[in-house]
């Protein structure tokens, strides 16, 4: 088929690289204009920019779906139109432009988890099987009528970042399929069926663990946060990252009454051996990296063996 391909960050790449080698002709790609990345914001191509650029296939940046796009992909003539992750909702005439439509990439098993951040949204809610679906696109969100899914299991503690590398790959083989399936007529699409939910774009506050939780919600909640927007504590009223933290078995038991100081409830963070163990009500999570304010990343044990070996944590 001819397709026409909207796609911006990294975890669009398995899927446009799978289309092309499936046979299928990427006529073009439409992705967001190029940002300022780093300390002296050099403007840089999105990752799907420099893919489609690499393979020779014309690029259209736009952060906005507008006129110019419809003309650009009407040009193109294409048989269907491929979103997966581009940035941006796409809306009449241009969801019609392509003969076929367009059809979507989503990383959850819809209708659950509808919107920004499914993956992100389902780990913090303690899920552990994580799926994809592709659908046809309509004009509501995340809503259109399904031509295939899948699913995979992930163990505790598995960061969005990580179930979104995974799954990335593993969905564009499900994208192949529905492809292949369109292309030669043996596919039909099937309305979505059970309760819909949300999965709203987390902020920055989604990130602020609540120490105050078992031990396993406050390590679902740092694996939907982490790496974006960033799971984090206070420490001495500054901020503490938590880049990598993990599920410590045969725990200490709950620790002593602490005080941070202010009106949040507070945790413990003690040596223990060679690891840095924060206590909390039920068994206790390792920090193995962590970021204090101000300072670069560093190992958990070495951090808070600079302060003395324990720290309170809010």
């Amino acid at each position: 088929m001819r397709i026409v391909f909207a796609g911006t960050p990294e975890l669009a790449g398995p899927s446009l690289i799978a289309l092309a080698d499936a046979g299928h002709e990427i006529v073009g790609v439409i992705t967001r204009a190029d940002a300022p990345i780093g300390r002296k914001r050099v403007l840089t191509p999105s990752p799907i920019a420099e893919l489609a650029e690499e393979r020779g296939i014309p690029v259209h940046r736009s952060n906005r779906l507008d006129d110019e796009t419809l003309a650009w992909v009407r040009d193109l003539a294409p048989d269907l139109g491929v979103i997966v992750a581009y940035g941006g909702l796409l809306r009449e005439p241009l969801l019609s432009a392509p003969d076929e439509g367009w059809i979507n990439l989503h990383f959850s098993d819809l209708p659950r988890w509808r919107g920004a951040a499914p993956v992100q949204r389902a780990l913090m809610a303690g899920e552990r099987r994580l799926g994809v679906t592709v659908f046809r696109l309509v004009d509501e969100l995340d809503a259109g009528d399904v031509l295939a899914r899948d699913a995979e299991d992930f163990p505790p503690g598995t960061s969005a970042g990580a179930a979104l590398s995974a799954l990335a790959v593993s969905g564009a083989r499900t994208l192949v399929r529905a492809v292949d399936g369109l292309a030669d007529g043996s596919l039909t699409a099937e309305p979505q069926r059970g309760e819909a939910t949300t999965a709203a774009k987390l902020q920055r506050a989604d990130g602020r663990l609540d120490l105050t939780r078992p031990v396993d919600a406050v390590l679902d909640q740092w694996a939907g946060a982490t790496p974006e927007p960033g799971a984090y504590a206070e420490c001495d009223g500054q901020p503490l990252k938590l880049l990598e933290i993990r599920r410590v078995d045969g725990t200490p038991g709950p620790p002593d009454p602490v005080s941070g100081g202010g009106s949040e409830p507070a945790a413990i963070a003690v040596i223990a051996g060679k690891r840095a163990l924060l206590r909390l009500s039920d068994g206790a999570l390792e920090l193995v990296r962590v970021q204090p304010a101000g300072k670069g990343a560093m190992d958990g044990a070495a951090w808070l063996r600079g302060r003395g070996g324990s720290a309170v944590i809010s």
